[in-house]
């Protein structure tokens, strides 16, 4: 009697192991199931060329998606002028003449300093070919006392910068010229998406009412709850981003000029707009500050390196904690595979993005998982192997 009893407890724990296998086999499955469909619509989508098809729709229907971004961005502060009795349509006037004031100020300050400095920049180019040149004979000039034979090397080096200088020389006016008409279509599409977003915004607070027409009864709860967590987590993170940029360029224009380096502000900016990118940007942006700062000596170079670290211990310790917070709430892994991700179908627009569209897809499925328990079912209760 005793010994059946043993053994149909023996019986139950080897069940409940056999079970316990199967709930992790079955994990395993959903997830190389969903790591086969991702990787066969990436390969369907690259070969279909739909990754192309889609840069040219984006690029055509940009202005639009300015458009949408300013309104989203400006309904707010809108809204809160409506709840203060400003009819919408004045609280839209005064938001779009503090926005074009803003640009009006920034361009009337910034750009002609901006455009002097590039052209500054521009004619010591050569001069700053020569002193890399001369800064790296020092370099080669110090290795070959070790019994090392540089000259190969050395030669090799000096003849890629001089046909460096000779591509700039001949191709700088194609480049000023293809730069200008850069400058003039952003311009001219920007224009656009503020005309754009300037009729957008009178109507953007009705956006949500016209898709629950659209909507069964039963999902427009769920429609609104899920919008109102995107609308939350992405405003408040390009809220904090515009505002990260700008204090960015402000302290490192302070320090680069500080440094003695030559067009401060054009290396600033580019450090600004880089540091979008989280973890890559901020040494993306100081590579070519860095550089030309030891070309023109080594203090100079010195000191730019001190002016980036300085910004970068600013912005980590005390613009991302403040402004940021824990908006998006994301492993810095997750980060860094999409990045990668996005950097590879989409160049440097996917890394600028991939952070706010991963966050999207975390909300969502953590939505999804709220009212579905979607990761208990993949997962298993561990309860029930008891």
């Amino acid at each position: 009697m005793f010994r059946r009893k043993k053994e149909k407890e023996i019986d139950i724990a080897s069940l409940n192991e056999i079970l316990d296998t199967g709930r992790k086999l079955i994990k395993i499955g959903y997830i190389m199931a969903i790591i086969a469909i991702v990787l066969l619509g990436t390969y369907l989508l690259k070969e279909w060329k739909i990754f192309g098809i889609i840069k040219e729709l984006i690029l055509v229907i940009s202005p639009i998606f300015i458009g949408i971004l300013i309104a989203w961005l400006a309904d707010p502060f809108v809204s809160w002028l409506q709840k203060k009795k400003v009819p919408r349509i004045i609280g839209c006037i005064i938001v779009y003449l503090i926005i074009l004031g803003c640009l009006f100020i920034l361009l009337y300050t910034l750009f002609p300093t901006l455009v002097n400095q590039i052209k500054d920049f521009v004619g010591t180019v050569p001069d700053i070919l020569k002193e890399l040149k001369n800064f790296l004979n020092n370099i080669f000039d110090a290795f070959s006392g070790n019994e090392l034979d540089m000259s190969s090397i050395k030669n090799q080096v000096y003849q890629g910068i001089e046909n460096l200088g000779v591509s700039l020389t001949t191709s700088l006016p194609n480049m000023i010229i293809e730069f200008g008409k850069s400058l003039f279509s952003g311009g001219v599409t920007f224009l656009l998406g503020l005309m754009i977003g300037f009729y957008m915004l009178f109507d953007f607070h009705k956006v949500n009412q016209h898709m629950l027409q659209l909507l069964p009864r039963s999902w427009q709860d769920n429609y609104l709850e899920l919008g109102t967590r995107i609308n939350e987590s992405l405003r408040s993170y390009v809220q904090g981003v515009l505002l990260i940029m700008l204090l960015v360029f402000i302290t490192q224009s302070i320090g680069l000029t500080l440094a003695g380096l030559k067009a401060p502000l054009l290396f600033a900016l580019f450090c600004a707009i880089t540091d979008v990118i989280p973890y890559f940007g901020p040494y993306i942006g100081a590579i070519p500050a860095v550089i030309v700062g030891f070309t023109m000596s080594p203090i100079v170079g010195i000191c730019c390196v001190v002016s980036i670290v300085v910004v970068q211990l600013l912005e980590n310790n005390f613009y991302q904690p403040l402004i940021m917070g824990h908006t998006m709430k994301l492993h810095p892994v997750t980060i860094m595979v999409g990045l990668l991700i996005f950097q590879h179908f989409f160049g440097i627009i996917g890394m600028i993005v991939a952070t706010p569209v991963i966050a999207c897809f975390k909300v969502i499925f953590t939505f999804i998982n709220e009212k579905l328990n979607v990761k208990s079912m993949i997962q298993g209760e561990e309860q029930e192997s008891i």
